[in-house]
């Protein structure tokens, strides 16, 4: 064993210790945070426009402080980018993190230099966990890669402002510079193919240990790899160990991946966002991802079918239940407060506080009032794909309200890599799969208000296209697995002329 490895083993068991300490303390913990973040604040203008001065427990917070998107908050954060300090959080943002949103346009989210070195210890913790739970170091000995976003940063009244992959990348350890992977000269590539291309000629005669990314943008660098040197990527990287994901589900991706792999290779989930490091998977054999309870934020939950009600009932982590389809709303060490992210998470686990990410508030299929979310479909495919052998690569679903003929439907787009032997009988499969996974749909199927789902079929590289379409190939970039209009089903039917 190295001495990097052994003193990679150290450190993992220190940062486990460490862990365990506020996990076996969850409540106590969450509380803690909450009454710093208040503290820290209540000079602020946000503090004292809500009276964070007399707040002494959770129930007077949400008494004061409503829940709020960016749109909910974007009067405070208009003044925090124009340069005001004190705004909402003491001081002005360390940086902004530029992300693209369908309604409220581009928007600015504050990192604070409390927060970015939570960003920063939660992505290490991920591996060191990984590498205590399975005894295995050796990628340190190795290449490590990390698809991201170009580190080139501009500035913004004075503020550093970039992707959150960009920031993140001026924060890797002085121990891991040689070893990482790519270049800072091709990391600061903005074309993606381009990108891709020059990320495959460094790496091809490398020797490639850890590789991160999201999974369809990782597939394509797989794809372009195979091509160039014909070979799977364990030919090429016979010590590729670890894959590192976020962003999506992998569990779609994971046939063609392995394809591509010629191996299985064992994966550690995270839960990355711009607004803090949510949740990273802590155990190998276990479901889920342990919730970050003392990393900044304090979290709150609304269920998701009431989360557009007028005033939602709200929770904290003392109340939340197994099983149960929430909002997450998180209060930060930025300075967001009461903030709907648009994600939807499920804990599978109360002890510890593990959670998996089962869809997005606003990606749904509701059209006949049937609310399918993102877990229902990507269950409903991986349960069909154990029945009816094929690989898929990228899929989205959206509802046909007014077919030129016959009863309304879902229509899935599904982009295949080896398509099933019949598709109609694939299309029945996933049809009796997704009425198991949702009874309201299983309803309308039954009481012919809807006909049974219509599969469309798209080349391998289908959602590709539609990406480098509409300017958006890479990055932290990602197509919805489903939307309850259709912009993208009409998108992908005039660039492919389907019938």
């Amino acid at each position: 064993m190295s001495i990097k490895q052994r003193i990679a083993k150290r450190w993992a068991k220190r940062a486990v210790n460490s862990t365990a300490k506020w996990a076996q303390r969850p409540i106590v913990t969450q509380q803690k945070v909450l009454l710093s973040l208040i503290k820290k604040a209540k000079g602020t203008t946000f503090g004292r426009d809500h009276d964070f001065e007399s707040i002494s427990d959770y129930n007077q917070f949400k008494a004061r402080v409503s829940i709020q998107d960016y749109e909910g908050l974007r009067a405070y954060i208009d003044r925090v980018v124009a340069g005001e300090s004190d705004v909402l959080w003491p001081g002005k943002p360390l940086y902004f993190s530029k992300t693209s949103g369908t309604t409220s346009g581009v928007k600015y989210i504050p990192i604070s230099k409390e927060s970015m070195p939570t960003h920063i210890k939660t992505a290490q913790n991920a591996l060191f966990h990984y590498i205590h739970n399975s005894g295995d170091a050796s990628f340190v000995d190795g290449k490590m890669i990390f698809l991201q976003g170009s580190p080139i940063l501009s500035k913004t009244n004075g503020i550093d402002t970039g992707r959150l992959s960009g920031i993140v990348a001026h924060y890797v350890p002085t121990y891991l510079q040689r070893s990482r992977m790519p270049s800072w000269q091709t990391n600061c590539i903005d074309d993606w193919e381009q990108k891709v291309d020059a990320v495959v000629n460094e790496t091809l005669n490398e020797d490639m240990r850890l590789i991160s990314g999201i999974p369809p943008w990782v597939k394509m660098y797989f794809e372009r790899l195979k091509a160039k040197s014909g070979k799977s990527i364990s030919e090429l990287f016979p010590n590729f160990s670890l894959f590192v994901y976020g962003g999506v589900n992998y569990a779609p991706y994971r046939g063609v991946l392995e394809e591509l792999m010629g191996k299985k290779v064992d994966s550690v989930e995270l839960y990355p966002a711009s607004e803090g490091f949510i949740a990273f998977q802590d155990q190998l054999d276990e479901p889920g991802m342990l919730l970050q309870l003392d990393s900044g934020i304090f979290y709150e939950f609304v269920e998701a079918d009431n989360v557009f009600d007028n005033n939602p009932p709200r929770i904290s982590l003392e109340e939340v239940k197994l099983g149960v389809n929430y909002a997450i709303l998180l209060n930060t060490s930025a300075g967001l407060w009461g903030y709907n992210i648009g994600d939807t998470v499920e804990f599978v686990s109360l002890n510890p506080y593990r959670i998996i990410v089962s869809g997005r508030i606003k990606h749904f299929i509701s059209a006949f009032g049937e609310h399918v979310i993102g877990k229902e479909v990507e269950r409903a495919l991986q349960d069909t794909l154990k029945e009816q052998p094929a690989r898929v690569t990228e899929f989205t679903v959206a509802p046909q309200v007014t077919p030129q003929e016959g009863l309304p439907h879902h229509e899935w787009w599904i982009a295949f890599d080896k398509q099933p032997k019949d598709l109609a009988t694939f299309a029945l499969a996933l049809d009796r799969a997704m009425r198991k996974q949702n009874t309201y749909y299983d309803d309308l199927i039954a009481g012919g208000v809807l006909c049974p789902l219509i599969v469309r079929t798209l080349p391998s590289d289908g959602f590709e296209q539609y990406m480098k379409s509409i300017g958006k190939l890479g990055g932290q970039n990602k197509t919805p697995r489903l939307t309850n209009d259709r912009i993208i089903a009409e998108a992908l039917n005039k660039l492919f002329k389907t019938k």
